[in-house]
């Protein structure tokens, strides 16, 4: 019976890990994408091409924002914190859908 439980919470922490991967690599997809986030327009990111140099690099981030609320406050509308910050707030302006700032956090949080 242990035996069983075991395998069945290391089904679900597979799972779980995979669904994870896709959203990482979805707000991946968000933030490179130059109609949507367009983060390489402002930001350094690893593996992005034409990295602008107005935000800081986009690395460390675990360690930049213990926090994800945080992080996702900032992304959704960084004038709130800052009102003289030149990112967009996406969220707030409805750049970003909730989903795809979900993504995007994931993603950005994972760096």
């Amino acid at each position: 019976m242990k035996k069983q439980i075991a395998l069945v919470l290391i089904g679900l922490a597979l799972s779980t890990s995979a669904v994870w991967a896709a959203d990482i690599e979805k707000g991946k997809e968000i933030a490179f994408d130059r109609k949507k986030g367009n983060c390489l327009a402002c930001h350094q990111i690893e593996g992005g091409e034409l990295a602008g140099t107005v935000g800081p690099p986009l690395v460390a981030m675990k360690q930049r924002f213990e926090d994800r609320q945080t992080l996702w406050a900032q992304i959704y509308d960084s004038t709130a914190a800052n009102p003289n910050s030149m990112m967009p707030p996406f969220g707030r302006h409805g750049i970003l859908s909730d989903a795809e700032l979900e993504a995007v956090v994931d993603y950005i949080h994972s760096l």
